[in-house]
């Protein structure tokens, strides 16, 4: 019988990705190297809800008994933390929510790509935001002559981990008329052609690809280092013209709370979450996935620990890159000013700008945590404790 490997877990139980790597990455520092900030990624997740970053200490109003909770890591890459920030993130996006029909419209890069990528993460991802925004504007402007809205995400991995490079994004069915006139809307069940999407798509990338390759950008190691020939390059520009270049586009949404509902979902998603781990030995983890080449069947795949964790550093995103963006209408910039000229054009109220302010627990706050010994929901801030390296700054204590 296989014997579960010993590693760091949630309170309740069950197997985590910090435990996962615990256990692999002893194994993978034999094979592989990795930049410094990808190390210091996988060591925030290992810590994640330990003691390692400190805590709250409270204690139940009613039973008396202490319970201490520990400080998530609050990296973009860590499952136990992306609920919290997609709340607050989804908060936001209400205020610019329409009353209109919204698309949800997919751009995937063909897989010869595949091999390029990891060491162009950077570059080639801007780029995908760039030509998937670019034909949308464009086609929005082609079409209603407005300019219309798109939210989109990267999304990087397929459900065995392995690389599927796509960006999800959700589009409102109209815009801002260019002459300032109005709103134009699509209608409800058809925005733009995916043939017409994906051929000026794929025209877009393999034109910005070349442009990187000519002015330098791009870099070359291991089994794609014999591109960095010209000939080899001309080659591999010619196959790429000829791959499928898959723009696809999914039911409309049936309105601004379905919007929502999917961007709750997706937006702070990440590689593998802790619902799908299954099993872990000291050489391999089991997963679960779903195979949509076979009915959507759910299945389950064994990797090697070195293995996994490879396949899960392929989605660590560069440092300080952005992966939810905004464009045309929904652009960043005075972008509450345009909604609210939308709004007022379509005869419907503007709704507040809710920014959640983080509160600092003090000694008289109840949580709406439940004690975990008597279940009252009478949990009483104590004090906070700081991670280690931070402990000789006195704590806040209550004294009351």
């Amino acid at each position: 019988m296989d014997r579960p490997a010993a590693g760091p877990g949630p309170a309740t139980g069950g197997l985590t990705l910090a435990a996962v790597l615990h256990a692999g990455l002893p194994l993978f520092r034999r094979t592989y190297r990795l930049p410094r900030y990808q190390w210091k990624i996988l060591s925030a997740i290992q810590q994640c809800r330990t003691p390692a970053l400190g805590g709250h200490r409270y204690q139940c109003g009613q039973c008396g008994r202490e319970h201490f909770v520990p400080h998530g890591c609050g990296n973009r890459h860590c499952p136990q933390c992306q609920g919290a920030q997609a709340g607050d993130w989804l908060d936001r996006q209400r205020a610019v929510l329409l009353p209109i029909p919204y698309f949800h419209v997919v751009f995937t890069l063909p897989h010869a790509l595949n091999p390029l990528i990891p060491q162009n993460r950077r570059a080639l991802y801007q780029l995908l935001f760039e030509t998937a925004s670019q034909t949308l504007l464009q086609f929005g402007r082609q079409r209603f002559q407005a300019q219309i809205g798109v939210t989109a995400v990267l999304h990087t991995w397929g459900q065995k981990l392995g690389g599927h490079y796509h960006l999800h994004c959700i589009v409102t069915g109209g815009g801002w008329a260019e002459q300032g006139s109005g709103w134009v809307s699509s209608g409800r069940h058809y925005l733009f052609s995916v043939r017409a999407l994906s051929k000026v798509f794929g025209g877009k990338f393999r034109a910005g690809l070349h442009a990187l390759h000519t002015h330098g950008k791009l870099e070359f190691h291991g089994e794609v280092a014999t591109l960095a020939t010209t000939k080899a390059w001309a080659a591999f520009g010619a196959m790429l013209q000829s791959q499928k270049w898959v723009v696809y586009a999914k039911r409309p949404f049936a309105g601004p709370e379905q919007v929502l509902a999917y961007l709750s979902r997706y937006t702070h998603r990440v590689a593998i979450s802790h619902r799908r781990l299954v099993a872990l030995t000291e050489t391999a983890v089991t997963f679960g996935y779903k195979d949509y080449a076979d009915g959507h069947r759910r299945k389950t795949l064994t990797l090697t620990l070195p293995e996994f964790v490879r396949r899960f550093c392929l989605h660590l995103l560069p440092e300080r890159f952005v992966k939810i963006r905004h464009y045309g209408l929904l652009s960043n910039r005075q972008r509450q000013e345009r909604i609210a000229r939308v709004r007022a054009a379509l005869g419907v109220p503007s709704v507040p700008l809710v920014i959640q302010q983080p509160v600092q627990p003090t000694a008289t706050t109840e949580t709406r945590q439940r004690c975990p010994y008597c279940g009252a929901l009478a949990l009483i801030w104590i004090e906070e404790i700081p991670r280690p390296h931070l402990r000789e700054r006195a704590p806040i204590i209550n004294t009351s």
